[in-house]
């Protein structure tokens, strides 16, 4: 049974507080893996929040390019919005794919081979997947098992993992693809880069606040129609995110209908059991509060 920290406190202190029950100390130079939001949303997790941690783990914030048209699919757009959403002010910034990318087998997946990732990946030798849970159009939430496959693929290696290693052409091809085999080969993307970083140097923070049922990547989300919720931490990213959707469905909130239509709506909990398949974590966790 997995630990998954708790805390209410959605705060600079309480990141830190719930990134430091972990335990770990990571290790050489740490990548800090967010999603920069897309222009235009606003409910991404803001510069203000996470600038202590990542000072304190004296980390550099990382993305890649997307696979779709908007204002982070080329270098010099996202550098832009590295710049306009704050995070160059807070501490060094790196778009993994901005010099291109490289292939990471995928071994036992359901429908990949091969997951393509930023070429700066190996500049890092450990990671904190710090992730806003959230809704999110295709996946039906967001979370640490996203951010670590979907976040970390480079943009030809998105549309890869969207095709379920079909050939990929565009946006349509996004949208016209099996969904559960999509939902999978997100999972095939997880085992990957856990296999090539190593489990023991990948750490998980999610922040459940601003939860929208739309993804950061949207330019114009839904406004959020439930309360925050609070902050939670684990080694394990299955647990993590099974822990986050548990905490939804058993929010007092009535407003919590809307983000849990969207998780049913695109089966969502299947990405946490493709997981589960490829031994990436287990649904089986205690929730240590911080509070």
């Amino acid at each position: 049974m997995a630990k998954v920290f708790f805390t209410k406190d959605i705060s600079p202190e309480g990141l830190v507080r719930a990134y430091e029950a972990l335990g770990v100390t990571l290790k050489d130079k740490i990548a800090v893996k967010i999603s920069t939001g897309e222009p235009g949303g606003h409910n991404f997790l803001q510069p203000a929040l996470i600038e202590k941690l990542v000072k304190q783990l004296d980390g550099t914030i990382v993305e890649c390019n997307t696979a779709y048209e908007g204002r982070r699919n080329t270098n010099e757009a996202h550098w832009q919005t590295f710049r306009d959403h704050g995070f160059t002010a807070i501490a060094p910034c790196d778009l993994l794919d901005e010099e291109g990318e490289m292939a990471l087998p995928v071994k036992g997946g359901f429908h990949l081979t091969e997951n393509y990732v930023g070429n700066h990946l190996d500049n890092y030798g450990s990671w904190l997947i710090l992730s806003h849970f959230k809704g999110h159009v295709m996946g039906g939430f967001g979370g640490a098992l996203k951010n670590l496959s979907i976040g970390i693929a480079s943009g030809r290696g998105k549309g890869h993992i969207h095709t379920s290693g079909k050939p990929f052409n565009g946006l349509e091809d996004i949208m016209s693809g099996d969904h559960d085999s999509f939902l999978e080969s997100m999972a095939d993307a997880d085992r990957a880069v856990i296999d090539h970083v190593g489990a023991e140097n990948i750490v998980y923070v999610n922040v459940a606040n601003r939860l929208s049922v739309d993804c950061d990547c949207d330019a114009h989300p839904h406004d959020p129609e439930m309360a925050d919720i609070g902050i939670f931490a684990s080694l394990d990213p299955v647990a993590l995110d099974q822990a986050c959707v548990d905490a939804v469905y058993n929010s007092p909130d009535p407003g919590k209908k809307a983000l849990i239509k969207r998780m049913e709506s695109r089966n969502g909990i299947h990405t946490i059991e493709a997981a589960v398949k490829l031994g990436i974590g287990t649904r089986e966790y205690e929730i240590v509060s911080l509070d």
